[in-house]
């Protein structure tokens, strides 16, 4: 029995001691071995990162534009690449910390939902020590100069391989960032932008960028184009793209097929749906003397407000009508349904909704978007200003969430600042009511009972209903609420929350 004890103590000592022999090689050697001391672990576990489902029912994504590339370093929370769904871009951060080791996608290409898109290696739960002498020194000061120093072809021979690894774990460990700002799909682009680089042959990180942070407008390719300064992916550079009006006109007729946007492709299925529902039109005529006079007093004790108005420099007259409409679908919350076919019985039905979500359309670089303000009855006139200056900005940026472009519950298009008086919009779906604003204009009208003919401000508001379930009646009385309370504006501060 004491030499069956004794037996099992050697042979523990001697797998302990070829253990920490193993570590002292590789600590010499600068290389560890695969499997943990006295584990089954890895030291790295490569794990690949799934396209979450970003909701709405999107099933793919396009891949805008990678931060990162292979080999490169990144830690949790780093953005890894930009994506653009039918509704909104999203940028997709990393779960892991570690190194990324493949890519699944190229820029341009569709990702699906809920299937891998990069593999990152990261570190497993394995020894603190052997974890220790895993992880990368951290980079010195002067580790950029080195790592010019060490790509340069006449680098000093004695470059220390310590250097080396430093200099490269700097450059990795700000690999991201340098994508952005270098790569070719990591230019500052809306997807339009860039589908039309694409078709213009474009390299579209040739083209410096007159927009806010450097992106690159539709205007930039245009003179990048007319400038002759055209340098084909792959290809040698173009004397002259643009030609002469003269020079175009000639030769037969050709047809060139462009592919639509993912914009325009959301546009066209939302559209053709919309166009489903039996739609009339109701058209009114609206004062806006006494809101462009209380406008203008608003926006001089804003100017001259000590605290600020935050976002909001001046005040325009779309967050006065959108708190008409909403304070008119208190008293007719029909327009603020939405219709729904029982599974059941195959009856259709009304869905009633607490909240007045108001979707305002937006002209953006990428097209006709409609994000959306949540709760506006609750919000007051500059808060809701303050909203559309944040999803404006947002819009134009591309960098709309998939949450600011849902839940509406019924949409004001304002056409107007564009132009056109006269308008017949279209109702956008799961709604039963859209609201199209025209044009301002001066016109001479008498002052009420005399023959005194004065100077008014009016505009005309183009309803469009679902007829299946809103009758002219209804609609009728609602837009005499709203048209009412922007007539007179002040009846509004009665109404603040």
């Amino acid at each position: 029995m004491f030499l069956q004890r004794g037996s099992h103590a050697i042979r523990q000592q001697w797998r302990l001691y070829n253990g920490l022999k193993l570590v002292a090689t590789a600590a010499g050697s600068g290389r560890y071995p695969a499997r943990g001391f006295h584990s089954t672990q890895q030291f790295r576990v490569v794990k690949p990162v799934l396209l979450a489902d970003i909701g709405e029912g999107i099933v793919e994504c396009e891949i805008i534009q990678w931060f990162v590339e292979a080999e490169a370093r990144v830690e949790e929370f780093s953005p890894l690449c930009e994506v653009q769904s039918d509704k909104a871009s999203v940028e997709i951060t990393s779960r892991f910390a570690g190194v990324v080791k493949k890519l699944y996608y190229d820029a341009g290409e569709m990702a699906k939902v809920g299937k891998p898109f990069v593999d990152i290696d990261i570190q497993g739960d394995a020894n603190p020590e052997v974890l220790e002498a895993l992880t990368p020194a951290e980079p010195k000061q002067e580790a950029p100069a080195a790592a010019k120093q060490s790509s340069q072809p006449g680098a000093s021979p004695g470059t220390t391989p310590e250097n080396k690894g430093t200099a490269r774990e700097e450059v990795n460990r700000g690999q991201w960032q340098s994508q952005q700002q270098q790569g070719e799909h990591a230019t500052l682009a809306t997807p339009a932008v860039r589908h039309l680089s694409r078709e213009l042959k474009v390299d579209i990180s040739k083209i410096p960028g007159t927009g806010k942070g450097g992106r690159v407008l539709k205007e930039d390719i245009y003179k990048f184009v007319e400038g002759g300064r055209v340098e084909s992916k792959g290809g040698p550079t173009s004397p002259q793209v643009a030609r002469s009006a003269p020079e175009a006109a000639a030769g037969p007729q050709t047809e060139t097929p462009v592919p639509l946007t993912k914009t325009q492709e959301q546009m066209f299925k939302a559209m053709t749906r919309s166009l489903n529902i039996p739609h009339f039109l109701y058209a009114d005529e609206v004062d806006f003397t006494s809101l462009v006079e209380l406008r203008g007093r608003l926006n001089k004790v804003l100017a001259n407000s000590p605290e600020g108005s935050g976002d909001v420099g001046k005040l325009s007259y779309l967050p006065f009508i959108i708190k008409a409409v909403s304070m008119a679908l208190y008293k007719y919350p029909i327009l603020n349904a939405r219709v729904e076919i029982d599974a059941a019985t195959s009856k259709p039905g009304l869905v009633h909704r607490s909240q007045h979500n108001i979707g305002v359309a937006m002209d953006t670089p990428s097209g006709l978007l409609v994000p959306v303000i949540k709760n506006v009855g609750s919000l007051n006139v500059l808060t809701i200003a303050s909203e559309l200056v944040r999803l404006q900005m947002l819009a134009m940026a591309g960098r709309l969430s998939p949450q600011d472009m849902s839940g509406g519950t019924i949409t004001v298009s304002n056409i107007g600042n564009i132009g056109g008086t006269y308008l017949s919009p279209v109702i956008v779906e799961r709604e039963v009511a859209i609201l199209g604003v025209g044009r301002m204009r001066d016109v001479p009208a008498f002052d009420g009972g005399s023959d005194r003919v004065v100077r008014k401000r009016v505009c005309n508001f183009s309803w469009s209903a679902d007829h299946r379930v809103v009758d002219g009646a209804t609609m009728a009385r609602a837009a005499e609420v709203v048209r009412r309370i922007v007539e007179e504006p002040d009846v509004m501060v009665l109404h603040l929350r």
